[in-house]
């Protein structure tokens, strides 16, 4: 009888170290039952399997997110050196308006913020002398532009040399910047930039650099330069911060996400991949970047969409739907 008891449970431990083996060997081979990701040289797509743990979106959630989507691909990232800068009105586009004569402001024709033409008259003064009134001046813009600033009001005195109007050409203005000492090879007349601003975060706009000083800042150790930049638009304004991507050179063409895909939790980089309505986290590898794209080395195939705009949404659905535990 002991020795049938025995048999049995021998019989029994071996069964369960089976399993167990397959079990392990299956996860081994398989991971989470998702297929092993390559780079750019794969031809398939890196879908995650219908068993992962994702995040599902109706198309009404995806709209009130933002939610954007753009394929991994293969594209040109550039070496680039980034650097603040301020958006200033070009100097040779701005003209301080003065007159000779002392006198009175008789007539005012124009308004702060006005878009006046060159000849275009602003102002008309009396001048001041004793005897039979004299005639009236006239203030005439020498320039086309918007008069960013007038310092007179009807009726007001004024004297010789005052400045009482300012008038800004802004349909071409600069960005002005500095660049450290260690990048001052990096820096060149006529090379190509890009700008992004905070008032306007879905907009590039391209410009060339135009000036570059002849000397260093003795105190800051910066080389100063400016940027110049088409503004047809007039949503360029003075004083807005500005961040510039100069462009030092151009690399090869790699698999790439936009840079906003990426996110990085301080221990892994990853993407949120579309798959129908689901939205699942692949981990990637990242290579060389610029301030537009990043190289991806592994995770990803071309063709696989990954969520650019509304993905820290995502990711925080996904922590609360139990993604944090699956990968503990």
């Amino acid at each position: 009888m002991k020795i049938k008891r025995k048999n049995i449970f021998h019989s029994f431990f071996i069964i369960t170290f089976m399993l167990l083996l397959a079990i392990s060997l299956s996860r081994l081979v398989y991971g989470h039952g998702e297929e092993q990701l390559g780079g750019a040289g794969g031809e398939k797509k890196a879908t995650p399997s219908s068993d992962s743990i994702g995040v599902e979106l109706s198309e009404i959630a995806q709209k009130s997110i933002g939610l954007k989507v753009v394929e991994a691909d293969i594209r040109e990232v550039e070496e680039v050196l980034l650097i603040n800068g301020i958006v200033k009105p070009e100097p040779n586009r701005v003209a301080e308006v003065s007159t000779r004569a002392e006198g009175r402001i008789e007539e005012l024709y124009v308004n702060l913020g006005d878009r006046v033409k060159k000849g275009q008259r602003l102002a008309s003064i009396l001048p001041r002398q004793i005897g039979n009134p004299p005639p009236l001046v006239s203030i005439t813009a020498p320039l086309s532009g918007i008069v960013v600033e007038r310092n007179v009001v009807l009726h007001s005195t004024v004297e010789p040399n005052k400045t009482l109007f300012r008038i800004a050409d802004l349909s071409k203005v600069i960005v002005e910047g500095d660049v450290f000492e260690s990048d001052v090879s990096k820096v060149k007349l006529g090379q190509d930039t890009r700008i992004k601003l905070d008032a306007y975060p879905d907009k590039v706009f391209t410009g060339k650099v135009t000036f570059v000083a002849s000397q260093l800042d003795p105190m800051k150790r910066t080389l100063h330069l400016w940027v110049s930049i088409d503004n047809k638009e007039g949503l360029l304004k003075p004083e807005l911060f500005a961040r510039v991507a100069l462009v030092v050179k151009h690399s090869k063409e790699v698999l790439t996400v936009p840079v906003e895909a990426i996110i990085d939790d301080g221990a892994e980089k990853f993407v949120f991949v579309k798959n129908g309505n689901k939205f699942v986290r692949q981990d990637v590898a990242t290579g060389v970047s610029d301030d537009r794209y990043v190289e991806i080395t592994d995770g990803l195939y071309p063709g696989d969409q990954v969520v650019t705009d509304g993905n820290r949404q995502i990711y925080t659905k996904w922590l609360f739907s139990g993604g944090l535990e699956e990968r503990e």
